[in-house]
């Protein structure tokens, strides 16, 4: 759970459950995730209903670092729950755990937290495969917050401490502080090289091309870079959970289709920080209002039908025509529109993907909380605040 600074408690019941049966299929699980999105405090949560005796490791902290200054000696001897934090300060512990993990016994576990990078990912699969289960932690969602959430959620994005923060002026100052210090700390802790100040550059100019299709040419010659070092920066980003790519469908139809993937920054909240925005008042009135609604939709919708990123496409023809997004399940196709209004239509674009994909069905993912209802055959309207509801009762999640 999480204790903001107002009088209010969050509980992240979806991903205790989700870890909790993970420990009990593997004797090292992993949670992943953006700094201060709240893996710390879930860790904290496990410990506290663990059975057995509980561990703790913060790998930043250095009275922790002196306890692992041997750390067969420090760690072997333990049993319960053995919480390692930031494990991506001490990659040379991979090796160890992997002895450690074939040793353990059923009450034994290793609870590995992680501010997700290539290189952690990498060496975790390689050195623990079989004994490792994974589990993402994504910013605040719907599902977990109060009514009438929404629209604060999409102004202020999923971290919690950003979210909770007493006014909009204190969440973007928070905001501002997780930036520079992603910058300036987290990017460097991870073994990158890179200045701030042009990781911060690129950053801000993918804010502005936000829900668009990736043209690293055109980002490269306005950064006075080659194409190769953008797609680095994407992939830094990328690899800390702060944007994510969605890959583009093709109907091998012969039709001239979109084949590059479009971009998102990942959380809303600094995506509006980066475009200056702090207002709801603001955020309506920019022009990257509908592109943000845009992301928030998809975030809900893959988070809500727990679709894996290999399910997940959108699709473009340069007729015009497009849909968000697409999710491709046991052979069928769910389509997904995103639509920043309270009352939407049908549009062409929406007949032709129908069409043109042989869609199963057709969601409309509008603004507000009422029920969903039809709009035609194969075709539903989807308030957003509504949506943890519908996915929970349609089975798509």
């Amino acid at each position: 759970m999480i204790h903001g600074t107002i009088s209010r408690v969050i509980t992240r019941a979806p991903h205790l459950a989700a870890v909790l049966e993970l420990l009990a299929l593997f004797p090292v699980v992993a949670i992943l995730g953006a700094r201060q999105v709240g893996k710390t405090t879930l860790a904290r949560q496990i410990g506290a209903d663990w059975a057995g005796a509980v561990h703790r490791f913060d790998l930043e902290d250095p009275d922790d670092l002196a306890r692992l200054a041997d750390p067969a000696f420090a760690l072997k001897g333990l049993d319960g729950l053995i919480v390692l934090d930031e494990i991506q300060a001490r990659p040379d512990l991979f090796p160890l755990l992997r002895a450690l993990a074939d040793r353990a016994d059923a009450k034994t576990r290793f609870l590995l937290l992680g501010s997700a990078s290539p290189e952690l990912l990498r060496l975790s699969a390689e050195t623990l495969a079989g004994r490792i289960g994974f589990h993402d932690l994504p910013g605040l969602s719907l599902a977990e917050l109060e009514a009438g959430a929404l629209d604060r959620l999409w102004r202020r994005g999923g971290f919690p401490r950003a979210y909770l923060a007493p006014t909009d002026a204190a969440s973007r100052q928070w905001r501002e502080a997780f930036i520079r210090t992603y910058l300036e700390r987290d990017i460097p802790q991870l073994g990158i090289r890179l200045p701030a100040v042009a990781l911060r550059r690129f950053w801000t100019m993918l804010a502005h091309y936000h829900g668009q299709t990736w043209n690293g040419s055109e980002l490269g010659r306005a950064l006075a870079v080659s194409d190769k070092t953008v797609m680095r920066y994407l992939e830094i980003l990328e690899g800390t959970y702060m944007a994510f790519r969605l890959a583009p469908w093709h109907t091998n139809l012969g039709k001239r289709e979109i084949k590059a993937p479009k971009v998102y920054l990942a959380d809303t909240g600094l995506l509006h920080t980066l475009l200056g925005i702090e207002r709801q008042e603001a955020l309506l009135a920019h022009p990257k209002c509908g592109a943000s609604w845009e992301g928030l939709a998809l975030r809900e919708i893959m988070l809500h039908a727990r679709a894996r990123p290999a399910e997940c496409f959108f699709w473009g023809a340069h007729s015009g025509a497009e849909l968000d997004l697409l999710i491709v399940r046991d052979g069928r196709k769910y389509g997904f529109e995103a639509k920043l209004t309270r009352s939407p239509g049908i549009t062409p674009s929406m007949r032709s993907a129908l069409d043109a994909l042989g869609l199963e069905h057709l969601f409309v993912i509008c603004h507000g909380d009422d029920p969903p209802w039809p709009l035609a055959e194969r075709i539903t309207a989807v308030p957003l605040g509504a949506l943890p509801r519908w996915a929970a009762q349609s089975g798509l999640g």
